[in-house]
């Protein structure tokens, strides 16, 4: 079964891996997030129960 014979697979996809950890990922990181997280105090609702007549 020649899909098990990993010689010319396993070239490719430590190609591709290298290729992508050491090239695209930095320069994919250096981009500023269009929706930065802000540092707002988060708000609390003060919520009531709701009064069920059958209880």
């Amino acid at each position: 079964m020649p899909q098990l014979n990993p010689n010319p697979w396993f070239l490719i996809m430590l190609t591709s891996w290298l290729t992508f950890s050491l090239i695209l990922q930095p320069k994919l990181l250096t981009f500023t997030s269009t929706n930065p997280p802000l540092n707002k105090t988060s708000t609390t609702t003060n919520t009531t129960p709701w009064n069920w007549p059958w209880t």
